[in-house]
């Protein structure tokens, strides 16, 4: 099982300004819809249909998360869309919608996740080892730490879905 490890922030406003000025460099951006088959504690497994939008592929994946907040284990595989789409409907869950923006800033890769159902952006960071992450500086306009807020978790949002739906 590979450590993820990452910190999350609430960014308040979309980096137009910093892309314009060739400050920040997209190198891919995609569509995902996320589907969570279960939960339970500190522990999800989801499914994941990701189109990247320059290429026009698409990828489907099966991943499981163990853990909470800067470091959880994970494992991801490749599935095929016939798995993705058996399970997903056999599940009927509503899935949840983001834009992923990749991009270079400051020599370092970021994720802008844009949510769709919800009014969210967020933005993450993926390091090494925990004591880079911790010793890590954000700028002012990665907006606040978010890293261990539970409200702004996948999950969480997706749970919200599934309520609001009506469904699960």
């Amino acid at each position: 099982m590979s450590l993820e490890i990452e910190r999350k922030f609430l960014l308040p406003e979309f980096p137009d300004g910093l892309i314009e000025e060739g400050k920040i460099i997209i190198q891919s951006e995609q569509l995902i819809d996320q589907t969570y088959l279960a939960l339970h504690e500190d522990q999800e497994l989801r499914v994941r249909k990701i189109k990247d939008l320059q290429s026009g592929t698409v990828e489907y994946t099966h991943t499981f998360k163990k853990g909470f907040g800067l470091a959880r284990e994970e494992v991801e595989v490749s599935i095929s869309a016939g798995i993705y789409e058996e399970i997903t409907g056999i599940h009927k869950a509503v899935p949840l919608t983001k834009r992923r923006v990749t991009a270079r800033w400051n020599g370092i890769v970021i994720e802008i996740d844009c949510y769709d159902q919800i009014q969210l952006m967020v933005l993450e960071v993926e390091f090494k080892s925990e004591a880079e992450a911790l010793a890590f500086e954000p700028p002012g306009w990665f907006g606040p730490d978010i890293s261990t807020e539970k409200q702004y978790s996948n999950k969480k949002v997706w749970r919200d879905l599934q309520q609001s739906h009506g469904a699960k």
